[in-house]
């Protein structure tokens, strides 16, 4: 009996055996076929899509880039989507931000302006394609405004030129009712704080019921640098930009919704210091050490989140980098004993939407990590 049931076994066994094989022989054989159908199934599923469409009348802020200039492979530069109502604009532009933009569903077309918070390479470094995509996205017959603390005009100028050549080469492929030659690029808005002193911020735009004010922040010896505020029907979001801790960031957060604020872990980042130590390179290990001097914690970012007293605290610009969920304790510390409400480590692809009319403030995901 026991030897029957063996044989038989061996039976079912041989038979998955040779279907699996003839399984793999039918997907080698119509791999081409099936690769273009799951292809098309993507392309109808996710090219072109609006997930703006679809949104309550509010706030809405959408993180196209949480990462820092040290490498991450699940996060872009600097870059985070501001929606109100049915208008977008977009702060910082670091690389990889374009691209996570249109994964998101966030038409690059419809970006109504840019807000720089400094000039930091990697708030930057993504502005190129940022121009062309939302110049193409639409056919804009006027450039991105890109709006920035004093030096501003210099960094979109060194970018126009350096993308001069390359606007010609797709003027001429494409046509000018394609890509009028009119849009391409940006157009510098810089604006100056008051003198210290004499306060702290700026209103930037306020119209159609958004408000955007650009407030003094301390990344010295980055200077000048800012964060910004942007108020719509009742709700209001705040981001920090880079910045060490300071009064200003909890001054202009007061009573806001969400706080969008940077976070360094130092305890993380000395590991990074003590393996760059232990393969010699001193260099970048002296780096590691004095970023710390001008960024804040998590803790401190938390406390300032209990200051101003907003209802949800998101951290971006996160260092060091942090490519697994399992580690966001340890990145996070004691924050949650600074501040009892919800603490998020942004990622990319994530949305805070704040309807109007009411207090709620829920977190999607517009990209599966």
């Amino acid at each position: 009996m026991r030897a029957a049931s063996k044989k038989g076994l061996g039976k079912w066994a041989l038979a998955g055996v040779v279907l699996a094989a003839v399984a793999f022989g039918g997907v080698t054989l119509f791999q081409r076929q099936i690769g273009t159908a799951m292809l098309d199934r993507a392309v109808k599923h996710r090219v072109g899509r609006d997930a703006t469409a679809g949104l309550p009348d509010g706030l809405h802020v959408a993180l196209c880039g949480t990462g820092s200039p040290l490498p991450d492979p699940t996060r872009a530069g600097p870059c985070t989507v501001v929606i109100a109502g049915k208008r977008v604009f977009l702060v910082d532009a670091g690389g990889g931000g374009a691209r996570n933009i249109v994964q998101m569903g966030i038409p690059p077309g419809r970006i109504e302006a840019l807000f720089l918070t400094h000039f930091h390479s990697d708030h930057i470094d993504g502005l190129g394609p940022v121009m062309l995509l939302r110049w193409s996205g639409r056919a804009s017959p006027t450039p991105l405004p890109i709006h920035g603390p004093s030096g501003v005009d210099s960094i979109v100028a060194g970018f126009d030129a350096a993308y001069g050549l390359d606007t010609g080469y797709r003027v001429a492929h494409h046509g000018a009712r394609i890509l009028p030659p009119s849009g391409a690029g940006g157009t510098a808005l810089p604006f100056a704080l008051p003198p210290r002193g004499q306060g702290d911020s700026v209103v930037l735009i306020d119209d159609g019921g958004v408000r955007v004010t650009a407030f003094r922040v301390d990344h010295r010896p980055v200077e000048p640098a800012v964060g910004y505020r942007f108020d719509y029907k009742g709700r209001s979001v705040v981001l920090s930009g880079d910045t060490a801790p300071t009064p200003t960031v909890a001054a202009a957060a007061k009573g806001a919704d969400v706080l969008v604020h940077e976070a360094l872990q130092p305890k993380l980042v000395a590991l990074l210091t003590r393996g760059l130590e232990a393969r010699g390179q001193a260099n970048m290990a002296q780096v590691t050490r004095d970023i710390i001097g001008y960024h804040s914690t998590p803790e401190q970012a938390a406390q300032v989140a209990k200051a101003a007293g907003v209802r949800y605290l998101m951290l971006n610009h996160i260092v060091p980098p942090m490519p697994i969920r399992f580690a966001y304790p340890a990145f996070l510390g004691d924050a949650h004993s600074y501040y009892d409400g919800p603490i998020t480590v942004g990622e990319d692809g994530m949305m805070l939407s704040m309807p109007s009319g009411g207090q709620a403030v829920i977190l999607k995901r517009l990209i599966d990590r």
